[in-house]
């Protein structure tokens, strides 16, 4: 039971801290409720990606080789700064509100975005990895850590989930509408420092 407390506690604090996932899922919220919605699942699928090699045991490899893991840090710096990019040469547009959801990401494209931001996030591998290593013991059942990995998941599509909801009411949506274009300019801005901040990282071996 401590050990799942300790799994529960951490799970809920890593979640609700600032990231790219919680950039893509509130900007894409701001397009429509349903790509929100969509972005959070992927991001709660992608979870499955750092619980899978952990219980294979390759979240250990990564942990104790620095090539590999500055490798995966290099490639999910370039992915983050990639969307950035994108975020920051968004234009203004005329477009009504009541029409703009049709034009706007595709269930599709909104749950891949959600699962690529997550499944190569250094901060959901140093996560995972961690708590595999650090608080669940050696002699934990693998169906035991597979329940972990279905409540870390569950975790984060509830908060996601509530996230979409959230910055996709009609009334935030109403009153950011207009300036939506700064709001991706400066969600663009973040993501590209994030980018910057994990190649610097990875730079110095840190």
């Amino acid at each position: 039971m401590s050990e799942f407390l300790a799994v529960a506690v951490i799970t809920i604090f890593a979640c609700i801290s600032p990231g790219p996932d919680f950039i893509m899922v509130s900007r894409n919220s701001l397009g429509s409720r349903r790509s929100g919605i969509f972005t959070a699942i992927g991001i709660a699928l992608g979870i499955w990606v750092h619980i899978a090699y952990s219980i294979c045991g390759i979240g250990l490899v990564i942990s104790k080789s620095i090539l590999l893991f500055n490798i995966l840090k290099f490639v999910g710096a370039a992915y983050l700064f990639y969307l950035g990019i994108k975020m920051l040469r968004s234009k203004a547009n005329s477009e009504k509100i009541e029409n703009f959801n049709s034009s706007y990401l595709s269930d599709w494209k909104s749950l891949r975005v959600g699962f690529v931001t997550n499944a190569i996030n250094p901060k959901a591998t140093i996560f995972i990895v961690s708590l595999f290593m650090q608080v669940i013991h050696a002699d934990t059942s693998v169906l035991t850590l597979i329940g972990y990995g279905a409540f870390i998941s569950w975790t984060h599509l509830i908060w996601f989930g509530l996230v979409a909801v959230f910055f996709s009411t009609s009334r935030i949506r109403s009153q950011i509408f207009k300036i939506r274009h700064k709001i991706d300019r400066i969600f663009g801005a973040l993501l590209v420092t994030f980018g910057i901040a994990l190649a610097s990282s990875s730079l110095s071996g840190d």
